[in-house]
């Protein structure tokens, strides 16, 4: 039977992805969505989707959708039948009240609205700092994304814009470094794979294991877990010394390259293999087919950047065409993001005029120890009373899991979560209150790996009493006595009032045209015109004791900086917990067919470390260290390095045998020089269970 043709609605998605793909969602009737797709005639998106969200009917009418406000009655973390039901004015009168009961008792800065990135959207993701700047509630400092790949691009670009990631179909030769794009943004690969077609261009994937990614590549340099800036070093001491370094752009568009080069000397691929793992003529091939492929394009991913020294790795890295030159052609250099292109005020949104930098800022991935009275990360202040949680998870995904649970179950701190389902978190709170979806409220997009502005409406009206982020934090300001025109305001309001200050075309005009393409000048996108620095030069030589407290500790020149966590004999794996392909951090973790797919907690083990423990497939075993343990289930898996482990997840923590998740083994620890979570620098024993 042909299927029925339903109206097609253009949107965009809200996850934390990159792509932030444009999207044809099917409208079936007001309150029904069916398939999603992306947009084909969108340059970027060019019609691919990822699986996960070309299903999101499965999420948005999911059963277990929140849809009434809930307040806990029995104890944290039990569950629906720890709640029951009450009104939306109980509700936001009850966490207005505790609010206000913290402030007075303790000071303001005892209220930590707390938030990320599961959605992307401008005013719902925003929003949340309009009430922590007009009340001079706790500053969040946001690391547990992008704070180390950002001070690693910065630290030698000084700006964050790269490469029109379209230019990626016009390379001779791609480079995917430490990120698995056919799991986590596939839109890459649709580029990547017409540059092979279309150009014969090589793939060269970087990665300490085999992924979907590295399948698909014609060479895989599958380096050990935090190495990466060793291997960019040994290429670069090859690039000199064969005759491969761009001396005209290095003296026109760089700090001290002779610095460099000397620097090198010692770096060579003999130094860079007992670092990395690798072979040394693999690492001389890499470096001169790099050096010799002008058309060479770096896609920069987030996962070298999850370790204590994933800024220098970073950084190293972003070397690598300022050597070659590559900036200098088309479908040449590099790209992490593309944020800088799009310049907003968004300063009624986020009420930047009331923002007091007196405010101390609390660490986002050190919300375990912060919960729990660290004195270092409470900075003096007063302990956290009260948490206003929006768009995020940490009982799931945040390190250190025993101290953020810990801290969660303190009696005398009140929790509201805003949420889609009964997370492990909203399941910590005292207040839950049901959130829309995207599909469901109005929003604004600005991409990371795009060049594309979208503005976006409402496809369909929310379940039952789901209020959007912005309605709520408005209703909240209402009874906290705010007086700030950015709470007055519609979410659409805001949409126009920003896109007019920053001199862009109002929202109407915005959303007809479906997206505005904000690329910049070639010679702009590829630094021609000069780096981000006064000077408009790239700096080898960053100035890293600017940049955070740890920056004293990183090398002046790129390097390999060895703290790490490291194997011993107590704990002889080096464990990498990357991105599972039917999840985006723990959102679609509640869809049957995302966890069907997925199927269970594995861990990666190569059969040559599995023997000697008499481990098989499917064999049950403990991993662990000084923070505790958990129990998986093993995959014997050859492609990694032996003595390093992989754990796909976020799963959340209730799909381990013991309630305890992977994020249990993470430490806290900040990377350098600026904080940092440092999810893939974990040592770990391993053992049958």
């Amino acid at each position: 039977m042909a299927r029925a043709r339903y109206e097609r609605v253009p949107s965009t998605c809200p996850h934390d992805c990159p792509s932030t793909c444009a999207l044809e969602v099917e409208r079936i009737d007001d309150r029904t969505i069916g398939r999603v797709y992306g947009a084909k005639d969108n340059s970027y998106t060019a019609g691919t989707l990822c699986a996960k969200v070309g299903r999101y009917a499965e999420r948005v009418h999911h059963p277990d959708r929140l849809t009434v406000p809930l307040r806990r009655v029995g104890p944290k973390g039990q569950g629906r039948d720890a709640f029951r039901p009450i009104s939306w004015e109980d509700a936001l009168d009850t966490v207005a009240g505790a609010l206000r009961q913290a402030a007075a008792d303790f000071g303001p800065e005892s209220v930590w609205p707390y938030f990320f990135a599961g959605t992307m959207g401008l005013i719902q993701r925003d929003s949340i700092q309009r009430l922590r700047h007009t009340m001079g509630y706790s500053q969040e400092h946001l690391t547990i994304c992008t704070a180390l790949v950002d001070n690693g691009w910065l630290a030698g670009t000084g700006i964050k814009r790269g490469v029109d990631p379209r230019e990626m179909g016009e390379a001779d030769l791609l480079v995917i470094w430490g990120g698995n794009p056919v799991n986590t943004q596939v839109n890459v690969m649709h580029h990547v794979t017409r540059a092979r077609r279309e150009r014969g261009a090589p793939l060269i994937v970087v990665d300490p294991y085999r992924t979907a990614t590295a399948e698909k590549a014609d060479v895989h340099l599958m380096l050990k877990p935090g190495t990466d800036a060793a291997l960019a070093c040994g290429v670069m001491h090859v690039l000199f010394r064969d005759g491969l370094a761009d001396w005209d752009f290095l003296h026109r568009l760089t700090d001290c390259p002779e610095d460099l080069r000397q620097h090198l000397s010692t770096r060579d691929p003999a130094w860079a293999a007992d670092i990395t793992g690798l072979p040394e003529a693999q690492i001389v091939d890499f470096a001169h087919l790099y050096g010799r492929t002008a058309r060479s394009f770096i896609r920069l991913g987030y996962g070298l950047s999850r370790s204590r020294n994933g800024a220098a790795s970073v950084h190293a890295v972003s070397c690598l065409p300022a050597v070659t030159g590559a900036w200098r052609h088309r479908g040449g250099g590099a790209l992490y993001s593309t944020r800088a292109v799009f310049e907003l005020d968004q300063s009624l949104i986020m009420a930047l005029d009331r923002a007091n930098p007196a405010v101390r800022s609390l660490d986002q991935s050190r919300i375990g120890p912060v919960l729990c009275g660290n004195a270092d990360d409470l900075q003096g202040g007063p302990p956290v009373k009260a948490l206003f949680i929006q768009n995020t998870n940490p009982m799931a995904v945040c390190p250190d899991q025993t101290q953020v649970r810990a801290g969660f179950m303190r009696d005398d701190l009140f929790v509201c979560v805003h949420e889609h389902f009964l997370t492990e978190t909203a399941a910590m709170a005292d207040v839950v209150l049901p959130a829309t979806m995207f599909v469901e409220h109005d929003d604004f997009y600005t991409p990371g790996g795009h060049t594309h502005l979208q503005v976006t409406r409402a496809v369909i009206k929310p379940p039952g009493e789901c209020r959007s982020n912005h309605d709520v934090l408005c209703a909240l300001a209402q009874r906290l006595g705010i007086d700030h025109p950015g709470f007055r305001m519609t979410a659409w309001e805001l949409i126009d009032d920003c896109l007019r200050r920053s001199g862009y075309p109002d929202a109407p005009t915005l959303h007809n045209l479906r997206w505005l393409d904000c690329a910049q000048s070639f010679d702009d996108m590829h630094n021609l015109n000069g780096f981000g620095w006064p000077d408009g030069k790239f700096r080898f030589r960053p100035d890293w004791q600017a940049m955070g407290p740890h920056g004293a500790g990183m090398p002046s020149l790129p390097d390999y900086l060895d703290n790490v966590q490291r194997a011993d004999a107590a704990h002889p794996f080096r464990m990498v917990t990357a991105p599972a392909r039917n999840f985006l951090n723990s959102s679609f973790t509640e869809m049957p067919t995302s966890t069907r797919r997925e199927g269970r907690p594995t861990v990666k083990l190569h059969p040559a470390d599995a023997a000697p423990l008499g481990i098989g497939n499917g064999t049950r075993v403990r991993l662990g260290n000084d923070q505790g343990s958990v129990v998986v289930h093993a995959e014997l898996f050859d492609g990694l390095q032996p003595g390093v482990i992989v754990v796909e997840s976020v799963w959340p923590n209730a799909a381990f045998e013991e309630g305890r998740g992977i994020n249990t083994l993470v430490s806290a620890d900040p990377g350098w020089p600026n904080g940092g979570a440092v999810f893939h620098d974990v040592a770990v024993w391993l053992r049958a269970a």
